[in-house]
């Protein structure tokens, strides 16, 4: 009995200072710098974990990592916490690794601890890659800092800390990044390898280096916001994907984004339940392509009529314009969309939206998510702006990595699907299934473009050039029908617009079953005989 309340005793003292040691945690950089985060209109990085995460499932990892200092007898006086707060959580129900700078605790930066909890080459990737669940960042520190070789007594080497697991990870599990703070040098490299990633209008930055450094270099003077806001990162460079208002929506698209994603690229998606009729048809989309051929129309209207209401996830809604890359659900299975926005340069595809596309469908092939085309693309943007920019090199990265997927497609063509960006839509790896409302028209270039190319010397010679142009136009016309096409099944089939979600959803789920067999071999990889 008295060996009970002695050992009793010993150990309660170890809990009271199990205790206060996680109050010195909590307590993240103390009350002046927690007041001065929120005055800033940010979250800390303990109240992000609370919000994005299931209730109570956040599980803590290294809670009593941190810089301790202790009296002339060696008694604990306090303990600064490391600048990064990590460990498992709950997304709707499913298992993550999540973490992020504490920005209250030296901005941010790195502690100088043998192990890092985050951060590259962190605790929390190897968590990840691992246990073979998804990695959310919420970023907000500047990675290293000058001081370090001051506090180690050298500088080291780039990658000695490195981005391997980072690259690593990309090919195994979702990662998620939310930049809701300055980011720059390790947390914006982080932010770039990610499958998604998310900034915050008016608080958020992102960039190699900051306006000093930028001063100091190129003695250009730049604020923050200018130098990667999101009308920088976001709009302009891609660098990051989406945008949001408020953290909270920021934390929202997180949590949106993986909602789709399968926990690795060794399972499936997971498929939601659905109330909307997978027979449903819609008449609005007898009338929504005009019967001039020029004029522009909504293909998000389109896409929100085919797809399960309310289901649909736009990423990089501001960047590559000219093409529309979404997340959505058919009957409740997750697919990705690629659609053609004519309202950009009539659809064409510039290098932007070859990009665009590109890291789109990688996406998609990587997570085993079926790809939709629903084509309207006139070509290549051309002009010497178009040639600049590399239009027709990214082009043809597209068209390769299009030529590469391995993942089930559907082409569908709206309206117009010519040339080689035209090529991008299909997969001829795949079934190469090739369909067409009634509006669809196709070949190596329109009539318009050919005819003045291949007719120069007869039009220039005719009494009236124009005239003779247009005859020669409507000649060749008759040529372009959907329907003479379909005679030589050089389409698979032309269908009615408002049969587009039915038979789009019976496709999606006949791709089901030839993704859980192509499951089969990779899942057993690496099993012992």
């Amino acid at each position: 009995m008295s060996d009970k309340t002695e050992g009793e005793g010993f150990w309660a003292k170890q809990i009271d200072e199990l205790g206060r040691r996680r109050e010195f945690a909590k307590d993240m950089g103390g009350p002046e710098n927690v007041a001065r985060q929120h005055g800033a209109g940010r979250l800390t990085v303990r109240e992000r974990i609370d919000r994005i995460s299931d209730t109570g499932s956040f599980r803590e990892i290294g809670t009593l990592a941190g810089t301790a200092e202790y009296d002339e007898d060696r008694k604990l006086k306090k303990v600064t916490p490391a600048t990064y707060v990590a460990g498992t959580a709950r997304l709707n129900g499913r298992p993550v690794a999540i973490g992020g700078e504490d920005f209250t605790v030296r901005g941010g930066t790195s502690f100088g601890a043998l192990r890092r909890k985050g951060g590259q080459g962190g605790y929390i990737e190897d968590l990840a890659h691992h246990y073979k669940i998804p990695l959310v960042n919420l970023i907000d520190g500047a990675g290293g800092s000058v001081t370090s070789a001051k506090r180690r007594g050298f500088v080291t080497f780039p990658g000695v800390d490195g981005f391997e697991r980072s690259v690593e990870l990309l090919g195994e599990v979702p990662v998620a990044s939310a930049v809701l703070g300055t980011a720059a040098g390790g947390p914006a490299g982080r932010a770039i390898l990610s499958h998604f990633s998310v900034m915050v209008e008016g608080s958020s930055q992102v960039f190699a280096a900051g306006p000093p450094v930028v001063k100091r270099s190129l003695g250009q003077v730049i604020s923050k916001e200018d130098l990667g806001g999101p009308a920088v990162a976001v709009n302009k460079a891609g660098s990051i994907h989406n945008v949001a208002e408020t953290e909270d929506e920021a934390l929202d698209q997180i949590k949106r984004f993986l909602s789709f994603m399968p926990q690795n690229v060794w399972q499936l998606p997971p498929m939601l339940p659905t109330d909307d009729p997978i027979d449903r048809c819609e008449e609005a989309l007898l009338s929504i392509v005009p019967e001039n051929r020029r004029q522009a129309y909504d293909m998000k209207k389109l896409v929100a009529m085919v797809v399960d209401k309310e289901s649909s996830f736009e990423i990089r809604p501001t960047y590559g314009r000219a093409v529309i890359t979404m997340l959505a659900r058919l009957g409740g299975r997750a697919v990705g969309i690629v659609a053609n926005n004519s309202k950009i340069y009539g659809g064409a595809m510039d290098a932007d939206a070859a990009r665009k596309q590109i890291h789109f469908m990688e996406l998609c092939d990587t997570f085993h998510l079926p790809l939709v085309f629903l084509v309207d693309v006139p070509g290549f943007m051309v002009g010497l702006k178009a040639e600049e920019e590399g239009t027709l090199r990214e082009g043809m990265r597209a068209v390769y990595v299009a030529a590469q997927l391995k993942i089930p497609t559907v082409t569908l063509v709206i309206r117009k699907c010519y040339g080689m960006a035209g090529m991008a839509t299909c997969n001829k790896n795949d079934i190469d299934l090739k369909l067409a409302w009634p509006s669809g028209e196709w070949g190596s270039l329109p009539v318009e473009g050919g005819v003045a190319a291949a007719f120069r010397r007869e039009i220039e010679a005719a009494d009236d050039p124009k005239a003779r142009e247009q005859e020669l136009e409507a000649e060749l016309r008759e040529y372009t029908s959907p329907f003479r096409t379909a005679e030589a099944l050089a389409v698979e089939e032309i269908i009615d617009p408002r049969e587009t979600r039915p038979i789009l959803c019976e496709y999606i789920a006949l791709a089901e079953e030839r993704l859980k067999i192509g499951l089969g071999p990779r899942a057993k990889a690496g099993v012992a005989p």
